[in-house]
């Protein structure tokens, strides 16, 4: 077959392969000094001990090793193991450091378990950061902690050695204290950052068949071996638990904590098993990994990996890696352990049928150096002649290829053990010597100047050859796949959310990073506690750092975006998210699924939709350079000022910059119908066009933040504070319209009248989540044309609450841009439905004229008896009693809300009035 991949291509994937950094998901510490010197270095290439060490010399892995051994020590060709020995003992003897960098080069980082061995002999796993690129990091081997809990407990007199069996009471005491201790020494590594994964060597215990029972079945058979099998020779035995009901417990119990990590702390860290090859006091044929079935099927979101590509039954490992979404296939130990032959073979087993993102690299390098240094040399030969091979024979392209390799290599590893690493290409993985002669292979021998590729995860060409995930599949090629054709220059994507106390928050991703994350159904979780964290991050009585949730991107909707550029942030994205569970399910907290949810029950159940259209009012202030406590730090960009005007002033100092921004916010697709000043110095309105309560509120929330990025361009602060400075009132009015099919339908004159009446049942509780802010009442006075103090409505009447401004069309006036959209509407909706469903007559009458100027006979008439809160003190009590609003919201909801909105007042209010106004300028 002709050669269709090119010398290039091919050097170039010879290159990745030689060059890239690994981490090292399985390896154990290194001895110190004299161990270094005095250990038998016979035993880096076989699981061999004894007499059966002897035959050694004579094994194909021995001797590749002497002949890499030789390069390694800058020995000549015919150097025999005598001359190695010796001239490692000199190295050792003058600078062991520097031979230890040299067999861990190119090493980013090492999962170290260190249970292999203990005491003064080996290193601590900090000790082998100086000589890696990134931190080591832990690997906890269970059966090592339960026998150091075993032994403090016998120390402590609390472990009943010496008791006879029959003494069920003492026992069961001892059982209990000791599988108590353990469960809780797990639980703290699975919160420990320090420790990314745990490791089980029960396969030389009592094998792999763990039996996966009922809870009351696992601690019966647990005590029962405790009692009649590791008491009585525990001592003797050094607390080394090698009975099954035991051994079975520890494995049983480590999943159920690692699983309640993955749901409530956002960690999923991995479980490792010694799988195959191991020395002779192994029983083989209980360390197939089939036996492990049973269990990675038990616990599926407890990751699974099976190590030291277990050796001789890789093929079974390959299958369950294939078959179950929580299993890996770890391919190390092999190197240097088999010959060259053999590594090939089970590389080439391991990808018959497993997917290349399911295969992890290690070395299993212990006590010496050299053990990683062979391992990582072996194992990279192996891959080149492997993977060349599939290039040659078109089974991968040099893209697949290159990209397998960085996977097996580093980013899976990094991917399935939460690392957060960044692979620097810079950082060679191979020695200088051996980098001059792969630089020499791949030297491009043609006379024009040889080409650098940067290989990515993917080309914008090949977007639409993506698989992507059932997640995201449906929403994918109509907004995904066209949004990126048409924003070819994306490099960020920030996925956004509004919190409880309407702070927009945010994570930015580059957007092959995001194109990865939707393609691998990936999940952005953060802590539960961010349900209820205050605005400087600040816990509130229900945060709760116990737990996660989940983050998800809507790309159901418009809300995929780019950002205005006229910034110092080019390029960029946003989109807006929710809060699910893990299982994709929104969360009752959720306020943008809560609003949701209550459109879809309209839809439902009245074929009922709405539309919503927001006016946003901005006050754009200048910010001064206050040198004293007196002076404002901010003050309006104008003073000759009115509704409706366009001075000369104006036109020179702010008509520009409204122009401006109104471009932008139709160039990133936000359409604007009308735009003005308002009655306040430096104050303007965009007014958005009505759209689906979903996506009107994601549309609010990116204009608002369009409109305070360009400010912020021109050193000015745009802000929503209702009351910015006296006299100056700033809403953000709502205006909700019923429809069928987008269009006003008469079937629902009598349901608007059910819904608004019990809205206006409900107002004063519904004011804690529309006027949200102490100084929103300040904004909210009779003769003002703000809404008015009583709770009323009418027809055009700009001085009630609620406007009725057309045919089924309403405006809530009693509305400001501090509010949580979501959480406000949502608010609102519940309340309309209880009115919809239980046929809530409207008591008040259309008030056609300022209820400040009626008589107390005239309110009494027009229904109008009650008035706003005055303060958000009087909300919150409204809100507190509020049990039928309680009931139609979300569950929890409210007291959530409230809970957080107490916890906000006392912060602000330990702050003076001058600051408080200025922090909250700085955030709404």
């Amino acid at each position: 077959m002709p050669d269709t991949t090119g010398n290039d291509s091919l050097n170039e994937l010879r290159e990745v392969i030689r060059t890239c950094p690994v981490i090292d998901n399985h390896a154990h510490n290194l001895l110190r000094p004299h161990g270094l010197k005095t250990g038998n270095l016979l035993t880096i290439t076989t699981e061999a001990s004894g007499d059966a060490l002897e035959d050694t010399p004579t094994s194909l892995a021995h001797l590749r090793a002497v002949r890499q051994l030789r390069q390694l020590y800058d020995l000549p060709a015919g150097a025999d193991w005598t001359a190695i020995l010796e001239k490692r003992a000199r190295l050792l003897e003058t600078d062991a450091d520097s031979l230890t960098r040299k067999c861990l080069e190119g090493t980013q980082t090492i999962l170290v378990d260190d249970g292999l061995s203990s005491g003064d002999t080996i290193e601590p796993y900090s000790w082998h950061h100086k000589f890696t690129l990134s931190p080591c990091k832990r690997i906890v081997r269970i059966e090592t902690l339960a026998s150091d809990i075993l032994s403090a407990l016998h120390q402590q007199d609390k472990l009943p050695v010496g008791v006879a069996p029959a003494d069920e009471e003492a026992c069961s005491l001892g059982w209990v204290t000791f599988i108590t201790a353990f469960e809780q020494a797990i639980a703290a590594a699975v919160e420990n950052p320090e420790v990314v994964g745990f490791k089980s060597v029960i396969c030389y215990r009592t094998g792999l068949d763990i039996e996966v029972r009922r809870d009351i079945d696992i601690s019966e058979d647990g005590l029962r071996s405790f009692r009649r099998h590791f008491l009585p020779e525990c001592v003797a035995r050094n607390f080394r638990v090698e009975t099954k009901g035991m051994n079975d417990a520890l494995v049983i119990s480590t999943c159920k904590l690692i699983a309640a990590g993955y749901r409530q702390r956002d960690i999923a860290k991995p479980l490792q098993f010694h799988t195959g090859l191991g020395d002779n006091d192994i029983n083989l044929l209980d360390s197939n990994p089939g036996c492990l079935q049973p269990l990675i099927a038990a616990f599926p979101t407890v990751p699974i990996v099976l190590l030291h590509s277990s050796y001789p039954y890789t093929r079974e490992a390959g299958y369950l890696a294939t078959v179950y979404k929580n299993c890996y296939l770890d391919i190390g130990e092999v190197f240097p352990m088999v010959s060259r032959d053999g590594q090939e073979k089970i590389l080439r087993q391991s990808l018959e049928l497993t997917p290349w993102s399911k295969l992890l690299w290690s070395t299993d390098g212990h006590f010496f150096p050299e053990t990683y240094w062979l391992a990582n040399v072996q194992g990279r030969e192996a891959m080149e002649k492997v993977l060349c091979e599939y290039v040659e024979r078109e089974d991968l392209t040099v893209g697949q290829a290159v990209k397998a390799v960085k996977g097996m290599l580093f980013e899976n590893s990094n991917n399935l053990y939460s690392l957060g690493l960044k692979m620097d290409n810079n950082k060679h993985a191979l020695p200088e010597r051996r980098k001059e002669e792969v630089q020499s292979q791949v030297e491009d021998k043609s006379p024009s100047p040889r080409r650098t590729t940067t290989v990515l995860p993917y080309t914008k060409a090949e977007h639409t050859a993506m698989q992507v995930s059932s997640r995201y599949k449906p929403a994918y090629d109509r907004k995904y796949t066209p949004f990126i054709q048409a924003n070819p220059n994306a490099k960020f994507i920030f996925i956004q959310w509004l919190d409880y106390l309407g702070l927009l928050r945010s994570r930015c991703m580059p957007i092959n990073e995001f194109q990865r994350f939707l393609e691998t159904d990936s999940q952005l979780k953060v802590t539960t506690g961010n349900l209820g964290t205050l605005q400087n991050d600040y816990p509130s009585p229900v945060c709760n750092p116990v737990g996660a949730i989940c983050v998800e991107p809507d790309l159901s909707l418009d809300s995929l975006r780019p950002m205005q550029s006229l910034g110092r942030v080019k390029d960029a994205s946003t989109i807006i998210a929710r809060y699910t569970d893990e299982e994709g399910k929104a969360l009752d907290l959720c306020p943008r699924s809560s609003l949701d949810q209550l459109v879809n029950v309209f839809a439902e159940e009245f074929e009922l939709d709405f539309l919503i259209g927001f006016e946003i009012e901005i006050t754009f202030c200048k910010r001064n350079n206050a040198r004293t406590p007196d002076e404002d730090p901010f003050s309006p960009i104008g003073t000759n000022h009115a509704w409706g005007t366009i001075s000369d002033e104006q036109y020179f100092t702010s008509y520009t910059l409204m122009l401006e921004i109104t471009t932008a916010l139709q160039d990133i697709g936000v359409g604007i119908q009308q735009m003005h000043s308002e009655s306040g110095a430096g104050q303007y309105e965009f007014v958005l066009p009505p759209l689906p309560p979903i996506r009107a509120v994601d549309t609010l929330v990116q204009a608002r933040q369009c409109i305070q990025q360009i400010a912020a361009h021109c050193n000015l602060r745009a802000t929503c504070h209702p009351m910015p400075f006296p006299g100056i009132g700033t809403a953000a009015h709502a205006h909700i319209s019923f429809n069928r099919g987008g269009v006003p339908h008469p079937d629902f004159e009598k349901l608007e009248m059910h819904f608004m009446a019990s809205v206006l049942e409900h107002m004063r509780a519904l004011c804690v989540f529309t006027m949200p802010q102490a100084v929103s009442y300040s904004r909210v006075a009779g003769d003002s044309w703000t809404g008015g103090t009583w709770i009323a409505w009418g027809t055009q009447n700009r001085e009630v609450p609620l406007r009725k401004s057309g045919y089924l069309r309403w405006e809530v006036r009693c509305l400001d841009g501090c509010a949580n959209m979501y959480l406000a509407l949502a608010a609102v909706f519940a309340a309309g439905l209880v009115g919809v469903r239980g046929g809530v007559e409207m008591r008040w009458r259309d008030c056609l004229s300022n209820p400040t100027k009626l008589s107390a006979q005239e309110k009494e008439e027009h229904g109008i008896t009650t008035t706003l809160p005055r303060s958000l003190d009087e909300a919150i009590e409204a809100a507190e009693q509020d049990s039928e609003l309680e009931q139609a919201m979300s569950p929890g909801m409210l007291k959530h809300f409230l809970a957080m909105k107490k916890a906000e007042q006392e912060m602000l209010n330990e702050m003076p009035e001058k600051e408080r106004r200025v922090w909250l300028m700085e955030r709404y």
